[in-house]
């Protein structure tokens, strides 16, 4: 997939902190809560929830907040459509780590079994 470099950069200059009330919004009006969605981020960025706070309260860019992650061996296995693409094709590494974790919020918000969006089995 071929994503413009001026979409890359807007997404590596996204906070996370703007787009994180977005999702737990998103997981509990599905009726999800958000230990379920910081289990969903854990298992992604290996964060616990006091780093989850910092990176909130730092205000870190998607640049800083995945330099900081130590992503999930099986992230690879996240696949499907999300925001038009898909994103075992993205391109630049970064955006498509943003997107690894949009199919996440998304799959935990429609309902997915956990051990599925968790990819154990």
């Amino acid at each position: 997939m071929n994503n413009s470099n001026t979409h890359n950069q807007r997404i590596a200059k996204m906070t996370f902190a703007s787009v994180y009330p977005m999702y737990l919004e998103k997981v509990e009006k599905k009726g999800r809560t958000k230990a379920e969605l910081h289990q969903v981020i854990k298992w992604l960025t290996n964060f616990d929830n006091k780093k989850l706070q910092e990176l909130i309260k730092e205000n870190a860019t998607f640049e800083i907040f995945f330099q900081q992650a130590a992503l999930n061996p099986n992230a690879h296995l996240i696949t499907g459509v999300i925001c038009g693409y898909r994103v075992e094709e993205i391109e630049d590494p970064l955006t498509q780590q943003v997107r690894y974790l949009d199919k996440l919020v998304d799959e935990l918000a429609k309902g997915r079994k956990m051990e599925k969006i968790l990819r154990s089995s």
